[in-house]
């Protein structure tokens, strides 16, 4: 109780919530996790600024959609942040420039680009997740990744310290980039070309019934678990997995899609614990039986 009243103490002058001890479960798309020490929603720049400062000694898990994250079972002894509302927004800067806040959702910043006629966002109607995750991630499907649009990123370091990044100084490689995880992106800009509003339209269907035959919707579940082995073979890693490992197996309510290969799913009550297992489980028959050595593509925060 004594510790509670000093960390609210600490935190009275903040206009954004804090919550102690709460419940990551909600928070992410696998429906899986323990508590967090403290969860913070900053209401403005000034107000994470501030927190920051206050906390920069902190270990800290900044969370967007929680669209490919598995927290642990236990107490996350950190802090996880979730940019609110105000770091959500999206504007034109001229005609096929957008700026997007960090928390705005993939999805809507493909619509917002198709609204004003711009192309080259179309693929982001596929990828579930906010802007910070995918920046972060260099995320992609259908042959295009962040780094093709990105034009910069606006940061904070933990000291409260804000940077914008040129995409030209940033190194992407398949699905991550080499910017600090010590960095909170804050909003970025993005460059497509001007097309009509029909012909982009058009492009995000054709994408989107392609996605909607090969995975699974309405599910728990993080989407690609393991990155593509693109350094090892060329083959797709669910081809990999259906070649190497029973798509039947099971540990608690944490299975295998039997749409795609490659997304794990929680059908109930499954753990982290139970995920974990089912990684692992893949992760070594895969390697047992073609020598190949998956990576994962969902983030573990353990």
């Amino acid at each position: 109780m004594k510790n509670d009243q000093i960390l609210r103490s600490k935190f009275k002058n903040l206009s954004g919530k804090i919550y102690f001890n709460h419940s990551l479960k909600k928070l992410n798309w696998f429906n899986i996790g323990g508590n967090t020490k403290i969860f913070f929603k900053p209401d403005t720049l000034e107000d994470l600024i501030k927190f920051l400062k206050i906390n920069n000694s902190e270990n800290f898990f900044v969370i967007g959609a929680g669209s490919n994250v598995l927290f642990k079972d236990d107490i996350y002894d950190g802090i996880v942040i979730k940019l609110n509302k105000n770091f959500s927004r999206i504007s034109l800067l001229d005609e096929n420039t957008i700026v997007a806040g960090s928390g705005v959702i993939d999805k809507n910043l493909s619509e917002f680009a198709k609204e004003n006629s711009i192309s080259g966002f179309e693929f982001l109607s596929c990828i579930p997740g906010s802007i910070g995750g995918g920046i972060r991630m260099n995320s992609g499907c259908f042959g295009r990744e962040f780094k093709d649009i990105l034009i910069s990123v606006q940061a904070a370091k933990k000291n409260g310290e804000i940077l914008t990044i040129p995409s030209k100084d940033i190194i992407f490689s398949y699905r991550k980039c080499n910017l600090s995880k010590d960095l909170i992106f804050l909003s970025a800009s993005f460059r497509g070309v001007k097309k009509s509003k029909e012909i982009v339209e058009k492009e995000m269907n054709i994408l989107k019934e392609k996605k909607d035959k090969s995975q699974p919707t309405r599910v728990k579940t993080g989407g690609s678990t393991f990155k593509n082995p693109i350094e090892q073979t060329n083959k797709k890693v669910w081809e990999i997995i259906k070649d190497s490992v029973s798509t039947d197996i099971k540990f608690g309510d944490a299975i295998i899609s039997d749409k795609h290969a490659n997304f794990f799913v929680n059908k109930g009550n499954a753990t982290f614990k139970d995920m974990k297992k089912l990684i692992d489980f893949v992760r070594k028959g895969v390697q047992e039986k073609t020598g190949i050595n998956l990576d994962l593509e969902i983030i573990l925060v353990e």
